[in-house]
């Protein structure tokens, strides 16, 4: 009953809480045998522990949480989770200023131990959330919207950068390079923080930052007194400021120069700079901030940057991609995963070309994608016209006499000449001018040659042929002979871009650099099986072999590595023609001895399609280089197979639906 009494009348009257817990446990001393008075010690214990303890560790888990993320704690105030504190009717419940939660405050006591619990189920955010917060703060700053990342930053307790970079900024595009300069001194302790270590891995030397920084601001500070006018400011600058730097002397040469520009839009054209303003100092402050650990100010359009990476990794890892890349993010779905259907791939037989009366040996398309030649035992070569829009083929021309048939055709450069090799025993090569149909060469240096392959130089005006018989000769338009090796046997041959070296496989399993100019060879593969044929990419870099019994393999030409051996095929020692396709090359197709047509991903062994439609040895695959999903295929079956994308695309059918 007393006790009973005692709760009711403290919390009706709202008194004082109960004393502090060492009074307790007096009073608890004094009274040890009174029941009365332990049931009233028992009482207010309880009254303790349900009201102001609880509100205690309330306010203790507020001050620690604001705490934690960077803010002070009060009563009432923001949490660093942005929410208020709990408050009834304006005020503070569960609060370390002693006021008890009574029996009669049930409700209250109920929401303030569940708040308790709320706040306990709240944690720091971790650094990927902060860095996920500061990114879109950044990406919305650019947008505009300050007010908008300013609550943001307020209600999740993080920083979007130092105050010392925010100072920074605000000076550099105020044009205030004084206090910018001055504010680098700050900047310098950061850039040496631990902070910095992992920024500085990839990047430039913590050390040389600060004085890279310094030479943009006054490089920056002497443009705009040029173009205000002020030369002799500006010359105190060059000789006062940027020359004591001892930094880039190559570039403060540049500098001075700009002194003798007549007039400002002389000296823009000049720097190719954009003039004072914010332009100009948007720039700037790009440049300064590459210098800067991230943790101090982020890259510039840092989320833009990886949302693009993103879909560029997306890109590579599709096997279908074929179409060029985008750089810009407003040409594609961020919400979506990038997906290519094999419908969108050259998998699909668009045209059947059946003019020749014999197996066909040899195609490839012109240099810029125009016209497709073909060659044949027939003795003859078809030169076929693209049609640009239908990508349909049409007989342009053909071209007769060539008696041993035709194994091999190489275009020139400017896609004017077509020059026509044959099998082993012919002795004979063909030049042939493409736009008036006439034969401008025919040329056999001895009826005991073996001119079966042949290469033309980047000029245009030369070429290289040579054959199993040990000849090897470059030659002009005219079949002038102009140099010669001996003793090469010749396979296949390619010519460099930077027209001196020739690449030439021979009977030894190998694959070697000639130099017409000095005279001299060096080893660049080496196979432990005959190579039949090879092909180069664009770039010079990569090398694409046939090698008999084993299939398509890929060499790195400037490692001399061999990087990849293609899976599927059917080699044996026939030659078989392989080449690079698709946009940026990222593809192979090669024909193969069991009648299909092979294509890989260059990143990948197996193969993404096999191609089927022929009834006898595919010899040879061209992709066209200018139609990315245009693809001819020549055949023992005397057809050439023209491929394409499905007739009718569907665009919405994924490529994990189709079959490879």
């Amino acid at each position: 009953t007393l006790a009973s009494a005692s709760s009711s009348s403290d919390s009706d009257t709202g008194g004082a809480s109960p004393p502090p817990r060492k009074k307790h446990r007096a009073s608890a001393a004094e009274g040890a045998g009174e029941p009365g008075a332990s049931a009233v010690v028992t009482g207010l214990s309880s009254m303790q522990a349900n009201g102001a303890g609880q509100g205690q560790e309330s306010s203790e888990l507020s001050c620690l949480n604001s705490a934690q993320n960077g803010e002070s704690s009060s009563a009432g105030g923001t949490h660093s989770n942005g929410l208020l504190s709990s408050t009834d009717n304006g005020n503070s419940v569960g609060t370390s200023n002693g006021s008890s939660t009574g029996p009669g405050s049930g409700t209250s006591a109920t929401a303030s131990s569940s708040e308790v619990g709320s706040l306990k189920k709240k944690k720091r955010l971790s650094q990927a959330e902060e860095d996920v917060i500061r990114l879109i703060g950044q990406h919305l700053h650019g947008l505009g919207l300050n007010q908008t990342v300013d609550l943001l930053m307020q209600e999740s307790g993080c920083r979007l950068e130092h105050p010392s970079a925010t100072k920074f900024r605000n000076h550099v595009m105020e044009g205030e390079w004084d206090k910018a300069e001055n504010d680098l001194n700050e900047l310098r302790a950061l850039m040496h923080s631990p902070n910095a270590i992992v920024f500085c891995f990839f990047q430039i030397s913590p050390l040389s930052s600060p004085q890279r920084m310094k030479f943009l601001l006054l490089q920056q500070k002497y443009l705009e007194y040029l173009e205000d006018g002020k030369v002799l400011e500006a010359l105190q600058v060059l000789r006062g400021e940027l020359t004591p730097l001892k930094y880039n002397t190559d570039r403060i040469h540049v500098l001075s120069g700009y002194l003798m520009c007549s007039h400002a839009e002389d000296l823009r054209a000049k720097a190719e700079w954009e003039g004072k303003g914010t332009a100009s100092r948007c720039r700037l402050l790009d440049k300064l901030q590459t210098y800067l650990p991230p943790s101090v100010m982020l890259p510039p359009r840092r989320l833009q940057t990886l949302l693009r990476q993103a879909v560029e990794l997306q890109r590579d890892r599709c096997l279908y991609h074929n179409t060029k890349l985008d750089s810009s993010l407003d040409s594609v779905s961020l919400l979506l995963d990038h997906v290519c259907s094999r419908k969108q791939f050259p998998c699909y037989t668009q045209q059947i070309l059946t003019e020749h009366c014999n197996e066909v040996w040899f195609c490839k398309f012109s240099n810029d994608g125009t016209k497709l030649a073909t060659g044949s035992k027939d003795t003859t070569v078809i030169i076929w016209q693209v049609d640009p829009e239908s990508h349909q083929l049409k007989l342009l021309r053909t071209l007769e006499g060539h008696a041993y048939g035709v194994s091999y055709l190489a275009w020139s450069p400017d896609d004017t000449y077509l020059i026509a090799c044959g099998p082993d025993d012919c002795s004979e090569l063909w030049l042939w001018n493409v736009q008036t149909g006439e034969l401008r060469t025919k040329m056999s240096q001895s009826h005991e040659d073996s001119l079966t392959s042949v290469a033309w130089n980047p000029d245009g005006k030369r070429f290289v042929t040579g054959g199993q018989r040990g000849q090897f000769y470059q030659c002009d338009l005219d079949g002038n002979l102009l140099d010669s090796w001996e003793g090469v046997r010749v396979q296949c041959l390619w010519c460099l871009g930077d027209g001196r070296a020739v690449l030439a496989s021979d009977t030894h399993q190998r694959i070697r650099g000639y130099n017409f100019e000095d005279l001299t060879d060096r080893n660049i593969v080496q196979e432990d099986h005959p190579i039949m044929s090879f092909t180069v990419s664009k770039n010079g870099r990569l090398a694409l072999l046939n090698v008999a019994t084993q299939g398509v393999h890929l060499w790195d030409l400037q490692d001399r590595v061999l990087v990849r051996k293609y899976q599927g095929v059917t080699q044996g020692f026939y030659t078989i023609h392989s080449c690079f396709g698709g946009h940026n090359e990222d593809f192979i197709a090669s024909g193969s001895e069991d009648h299909k047509v092979y294509i890989w991903h260059r990143r990948g062994e197996l193969p993404i399609a096999e191609l089927t439609g022929h009834t006898r040895t595919v010899n040879c695959v061209s992709w066209n280089p200018a139609i990315p999903g245009l693809m001819a295929s020549a055949s023992d079956d005397g057809t050439v197979r023209v491929w394409g994308p499905a007739p009718f695309l569907d665009t919405q059918e994924n490529c994990s639906n189709m079959d490879s």
